[in-house]
């Protein structure tokens, strides 16, 4: 069986199975350049001629090509899902991935903002105008939730609760609650008033909360720009990335440096594993570690 016309049954069956179009884009273009480099290069067009060796070459490739082991391992789950699937449905008899391991990667520390950049990141925001009231209002929402950036968008006023939002076919796709403080519910307030009186006169075809100076659905990028401008002005360590996702970590973190424990903090954010939320641990310094391990203490509370 043609290599091109698997993948074309395996993106139906993730499409079925409810993957995100993100995630079917990236298992698309990922296994097509492949497909590429073992025609160019081994003449292989066809999903039963392919052998670990071409795979491991290929996987030398990136590796020259100065690629991250964390990217090159995302492209190796891709092809571990293609061929997978290859054999489940009996075009192939052995899975050439079964000779093909992960790349050791090494454990990232998580920078993320301190507690005065978020406040002077806050501070930046200090007109009365739409575009000031709303990029407020959404970098609250974001530092405040740990919501993902493409949650953020496609949130509906109808979602907004009276001190929390609810999340809908996010990417686990499983619906969730997340509690927000009265700070940002008083920002939210503040743009929705503004949001009403800005738009009076216009017929506003989509209920989405955050929209654009002219009324349409954000986009990921008018996000990131946001948080980048807020984190400019701010000036915040030249060291962390000013991004939405960054703002999440900061969630993340700060939740857990304040006693929430792993399993609600996977739950706030839609982790499917508990194991995705431990990556969070490592952006707590080994100080404040010791600091909480102290309050904690199993005899902490007996008296002497």
């Amino acid at each position: 069986m043609l290599l091109k016309d698997l993948l074309e049954e395996f993106i139906l069956e993730l499409e079925i199975q409810n993957y995100s179009p993100k995630t079917i884009k990236t298992y698309k273009s990922k296994n097509l350049n492949f497909f590429n480099y073992l025609e160019s290069r081994f003449k292989i067009v066809k999903v039963e001629d392919v052998k670990a060796i071409q795979i491991k070459t290929y996987i030398v490739g990136l590796k020259k090509s100065q690629r991250k082991p964390s990217y090159i391992n995302s492209i190796i789950k891709t092809f571990q899902a293609f061929f997978k699937y290859g054999v489940e449905q009996q075009y192939i008899k052995s899975n050439p991935m079964s000779e093909v391991k992960l790349l050791k990667q090494n454990t990232a520390i998580i920078n993320v903002f301190s507690e005065d950049e978020v406040s002077r990141m806050l501070k930046t925001f200090k007109g009365n105008r739409f575009l000031e009231i709303r990029d407020k209002a959404i970098l609250c929402t974001l530092i405040d939730t740990g919501v993902r950036c493409t949650e953020l968008l496609n949130l509906k006023i109808a979602d907004v609760k009276d001190n929390y939002i609810k999340i809908k076919n996010p990417k686990n796709r499983k619906d969730r609650m997340v509690s927000f403080s009265p700070y940002t519910k008083k920002a939210i307030i503040k743009y929705l008033r503004c949001r009403e009186s800005f738009f009076i006169n216009k017929d506003l075809k989509e209920d989405y909360l955050f929209l654009s100076y002219r009324a349409n659905k954000l986009t990921v990028e008018a996000i990131e720009r946001i948080v980048k401008t807020a984190g400019k002005k701010a000036g915040v360590n030249e060291q962390i990335r000013c991004s939405p996702h960054t703002c999440r970590h900061y969630y993340a973190v700060y939740s857990l440096r304040h006693g929430l424990d792993l399993y609600s903090l996977a739950v706030t954010l839609g982790h499917s594993d508990v194991s995705i939320t431990t990556k969070y641990l490592r952006g707590i310094k080994e100080q404040e570690i010791l600091e909480m391990s102290i309050k904690t203490s199993p005899l902490s509370d007996l008296r002497k």
